[in-house]
């Protein structure tokens, strides 16, 4: 299958990173795929929710919000927030929270950032793909010497759509794939392939266990790649990286 913009059915949009991106937070990076872009950033406080102040020996959390600019899609998009962005990054928080040990975190507490600056299908996905990256540098640049970040994480995580369109699984769907889609699903993984969150609509056909089990393959490539890019970018920062933990 020939998709309109040329990619075979398994391929990913294009991703582009630029790390360190402008701006004052420890962790902040600019992803695209394709057309769709988004800057994550990373601030770390040390100043916990209540709830947390409140156990008896509090350790760290990670939070997330997520914005579309107003610019980001036509027609303009007010600034209000609205339910759809309250479930995206609440699915955001989820996903990084998932690979997170907090007790190693200690009494900090992390947010991470994701502000659309160009939306063309996958905003939710991409935003967990990047924060992650986001949410690695940030804790490197902690001020603790008895603090190891890559002791924070027992897994990466990103995520991708995938989607039946015109009868046939696609990987990474842009907006006007997006729009046609019968099935459309966003699938959060880990890099060793553990699910962490999948989520499917039949959009408009139903779908069948066969062509669920095929998605979820697709999904699995995709994220290998983008754990892949995402270890490149990192560096000597890829928490995955056994032999530097202690």
């Amino acid at each position: 299958m020939s998709r309109h913009d040329g990619r075979s059915a398994d391929q990913l949009r294009t991703l582009r990173v630029e790390r360190p991106y402008f701006g004052s937070a420890p962790g902040r990076v600019l992803v695209q795929a394709g057309n769709t872009t988004i800057l994550c950033s990373a601030s770390v406080s040390e100043d916990l929710p209540p709830w947390k102040k409140a156990q008896e020996n509090p350790t760290g959390w990670v939070s997330a919000e997520y914005n579309m600019l107003p610019g980001s899609t036509a027609p303009r998009k007010s600034r209000r927030a609205d339910g759809r962005g309250t479930e995206i990054q609440r699915l955001i928080g989820r996903s990084l929270r998932a690979v997170v040990d907090f007790q190693a975190l200690g009494p900090r507490m992390v947010t991470v950032d994701c502000d659309v600056l160009q939306a063309d299908g996958g905003t939710r996905t991409l935003a967990i793909t990047g924060g992650f990256i986001a949410l690695v540098d940030a804790l490197h640049e902690v001020e603790d010497p008895a603090f190891e970040p890559k002791n924070v994480f027992r897994e990466s995580v990103a995520a991708v759509s995938v989607g039946i369109v015109n009868g046939v699984p696609v990987l990474d769907l842009d907006y006007p794939e997006d729009h046609d889609a019968g099935v459309d699903m966003n699938a959060v993984m880990t890099g060793t392939g553990n699910l962490i969150e999948v989520q499917g609509t039949a959009e408009r056909e139903i779908f069948s266990r066969k062509q669920l089990n095929e998605l979820l393959d697709l999904a699995e490539s995709g994220i290998a790649q983008l754990t892949q890019m995402q270890r490149d970018t990192l560096g000597d920062r890829w928490p995955m990286d056994t032999s530097s933990k202690s």
